[in-house]
């Protein structure tokens, strides 16, 4: 089973996010800030992470660059409500391996995390 982690100061998007991937058969973990993401990227070892941008505490783009030198392998799927060009070069720049932005479809997810996954099987292929 797929683990992902969803990251999202927003407690009830968590939960309800949580709630829309378990019915597709995915294992999914979610965290509130920074460091409690980072520990379960440690211990679960998600293959897709979905983190925000904003964040209080921790930025998004801090807890990005950490999973990726926990696991580069890991999928980290950037979310925003902002727009902003400098972010996204930024978290690019860190390794971020795709954007949606706020508010946002919940098919859309479902295709981005497919897309991810088709990636790391891919990857594990070669």
């Amino acid at each position: 089973m797929i683990k992902l982690l969803l990251v999202d100061d927003e407690k009830g998007l968590c939960e309800y996010l949580r709630d829309f991937f378990k019915l597709r058969s995915f294992t999914v973990f979610t965290a509130t800030n920074g460091q409690d993401a980072l520990s379960l990227v440690k211990k679960e070892k998600p293959k897709v992470v979905f983190l925000d941008i904003k964040m209080s505490g921790m930025s998004g783009l801090e807890v990005l660059k950490e999973i990726k030198k926990i696991d580069s392998a890991t999928k980290v799927i950037m979310v925003t409500v902002l727009d902003d060009e400098k972010t996204k070069d930024e978290a690019k720049k860190l390794g971020a391996d795709s954007f949606i932005t706020k508010p946002f479809i919940t098919d859309r997810l479902e295709e981005i995390v497919g897309e991810k996954i088709k990636e790391l099987l891919e990857e594990k292929g070669q």
